[in-house]
């Protein structure tokens, strides 16, 4: 035979797609394994047209999963985003809609049994350390993906799937606030620089000559602002202490805007080379989190309450996205405990994606 066959699960999580593994599936050296991710997906294409990805970057992420050593976790998550065009494999972040089918996928895998009729799994997030409860509904002993809740930017309805982060805030660099400072003007723009769930520089959209409504396909055309953005973001990773970003896509981008829509606050995400068609859940909560603290960038946006836990709806291109946050407002300042989502997931297909053996033989 003159392919390596590899089992998968292709799922839809949250407003992301992709496949799921088993780590042992996978060669342990991360640039073997980063060779057969991008033969998998097809990056290199456009289209992704000789793999499995969807030409663009929510549907080119993927989920390794297996069992957790640590005490507290039942599952380990490790999550790659492949590059729709370049070749490029990066490990440093992680995807909270991708995450939103860890629990469902590793059940399905057997790596843990079914308890009930919900399950509740327990998910390291190996990139970041980031700790999250995910609550599936298991009657019958077995995975359901069908439901009535509804998530912006999916079609119909799904089983529900409650997700509560831990542990997130300072989770890649170690601090909420990397640059220890609320504002940093980086090239003329104010921008705050924070880490929960995932290091995001945020800033307001009416400092880039935007609104902050815009469509995704009118932020994509901007080429004057992508430049610019993208000059800001990398020199804002190294203040952030992330070395050279230049071919990372962390720090992600964020523009803010006050709500227009009925929301708390009006947001824009970038992946970061382009804009996200919805909301990134890890994103989310950097957001929300970023709304409530005093001193951003969000400033005079919102009504901020000044105890937690409290909803914090963010406006994104195709909708809104609850984000409940826990927190407490102290005299030295906001300080993160957790945050809950409900998102949906659906398993699409199962069997073997197919690489080239030159690519890697087991």
């Amino acid at each position: 035979m003159t392919q390596t066959g590899i089992p998968f699960l292709f799922m839809r999580g949250g407003t992301s797609r992709g496949p799921y593994f088993n780590r042992a599936d996978l060669p342990a050296d991360l640039d073997q394994l980063a060779a057969v991710l991008v033969a998998a997906l097809g990056s290199g294409h456009p289209l992704n047209i000789d793999g499995i990805g969807g030409g663009n970057a929510v549907t080119t992420k993927v989920a390794m999963l297996s069992k957790s050593d640590d005490d507290w976790a039942d599952v380990d998550y490790f999550f790659a985003q492949v590059s729709v065009e370049d070749g490029l494999v990066d490990f440093k972040p992680t995807c909270g809609n991708i995450l939103s089918g860890v629990a469902s996928a590793a059940l399905d895998m057997g790596l843990l049994p079914v308890a009930g009729d919900e399950t509740t799994v327990r998910i390291r997030a190996t990139n970041t350390g980031a700790e999250v409860e995910a609550i599936v509904q298991t009657p019958h002993g077995a995975v359901t993906y069908d439901g009535d809740a509804a998530i912006d930017g999916v079609p119909g309805t799904a089983a529900p799937v409650a997700l509560n982060f831990m542990k997130v805030a300072g989770s890649s660099t170690g601090a909420f606030l990397p640059t220890g400072n609320t504002i940093d003007t980086i090239d003329g723009i104010n921008v705050t620089c924070m880490d929960v769930a995932m290091p995001m520089v945020l800033a307001r959209a009416t400092d880039f000559g935007l609104t902050g409504y815009e469509t995704r396909e009118d932020l994509d055309a901007n080429t004057d602002f992508f430049a610019r953005m993208e000059a800001i973001r990398i020199k804002a990773g190294a203040l952030m202490g992330m070395g050279d970003c230049t071919k990372s896509v962390t720090p992600k981008f964020g523009l803010l805007a006050p709500a227009g829509q009925g929301g708390s606050i009006a947001t824009r995400y970038f992946m970061p080379w382009t804009t996200h068609p919805t909301m990134a859940v890890t994103g989310s909560q950097c957001i929300a989190s970023c709304a409530l603290t005093p001193g951003t960038v969000a400033d005079g946006m919102m009504d901020r309450p000044t105890a937690g836990p409290t909803t914090v709806t963010l406006e994104h291109p195709m909708g809104l996205m609850d984000v409940i946050v826990d927190f407490d407002m102290t005299s030295e300042g906001f300080t993160h405990k957790s945050a809950g989502l409900v998102r949906t997931c659906r398993k699409l297909a199962a069997g073997e994606v197919f690489i080239p053996k030159s690519v890697w033989t087991p």
